[in-house]
């Protein structure tokens, strides 16, 4: 009882910090630091932690050289493709746009899942895509009046609908590799080899901001995203689901979005609407259909 009250602390807590870094991202994008800039401190901070932790708790399976074709997608779709799309496409649009359209993810794991790993597509997952799609559609083509700074709001929107989808491959492909290695050497070596392409994109903003104009707010709200929303957060979804599986710890994902959406309406001066609630309803009505089990009679 006490290991499961654990794991739901450390799933509650790592959706929380998830959710907030929206309104973080926010917060120094772009006005004080480029978004790929941002990935870089982010990746390079994320990557040393990991590297140090390695000292005092090395990894008990041995790297196999087979599995390094599947640790360099994982690295592309979990790293590559999800960090740079994320922070630039929250810098475009607004935070409860992106976190709503984050909560996809599940939607497109199940699809690919599907087309993947040949696992079953029902009716009623057909009517949750749609449900999740259609919603999403609402968010992107609908223009927001309700507050929040937002440079271009359809172009940030859909990056972070392909920062989702890119996510959903990583998490499909990542499972092997989780069943095979523990979960924190799995997270080393995809941010070893994810860096491999967010460093060089992102060095040459990193040098090129200005950090004097930073003031003590600022180097918290960095320091916050660069530790707690990325090694801090990934260390407590891998506790989760060492202890109570990845279907327990993902359900925790329909946090996100409410815990984003007070930070914003707090931080960034947003405020939800009808056609947000519209759109959310859809997105999690999606979610709850792709990942309802049919329902067997007893023999």
């Amino acid at each position: 009882m006490n290991q499961s009250y654990k794991a739901y602390t450390a799933a509650l807590v790592a959706n929380l910090i998830f959710g907030s870094s929206y309104a973080a991202v926010k917060f120094i994008t772009p006005g004080y630091i480029h978004p790929f800039a941002l990935n870089f401190v982010r990746v390079a901070v994320t990557l040393s932690l990991f590297w140090i932790l390695f000292l005092f708790k090395p990894g008990k399976v041995k790297f196999d050289r087979k599995d390094l074709p599947r640790f360099l997608i994982c690295a592309l779709t979990g790293i590559v493709i999800n960090q740079l799309f994320f922070i630039k496409g929250v810098s475009l649009t607004t935070v409860i746009h992106s976190s709503l359209l984050s909560l996809g993810s599940p939607i497109f794991i199940t699809i690919i899942a599907a087309w993947l790993l040949k696992e079953g597509f029902t009716l009623l997952k057909a009517i949750g895509l749609a449900c999740g799609v259609g919603g999403a559609s609402i968010l992107i083509l609908m223009k927001d009046q309700s507050g929040g700074a937002a440079s271009n709001m359809v172009v940030g929107d859909i990056l972070v609908l392909i920062n989702a989808i890119s996510y959903a491959f990583y998490l499909v492909l990542v499972r092997p590799l989780m069943a095979k290695y523990s979960g924190i050497q799995v997270l080393r070596w995809i941010f070893t080899l994810g860096a491999i392409g967010i460093l060089p994109v992102g060095l040459p903003y990193m040098l090129s901001t200005s950090w004097e104009s930073f003031d003590f707010t600022h180097w918290v709200v960095l320091g916050y995203v660069a530790i707690f929303s990325t090694f801090v957060a990934y260390l407590l979804t891998v506790q989760s689901i060492q202890l109570i599986g990845s279907s327990a710890t993902g359900a925790f994902i329909y946090t996100q979005p409410v815990f984003a959406a007070i930070f914003a309406m707090i931080f960034t001066g947003e405020y939800f609407t009808f056609y947000k609630l519209v759109a959310a309803i859809l997105i999690f009505t999606g979610v709850f259909l792709v990942n309802t089990k049919k329902l067997t009679k007893p023999a």
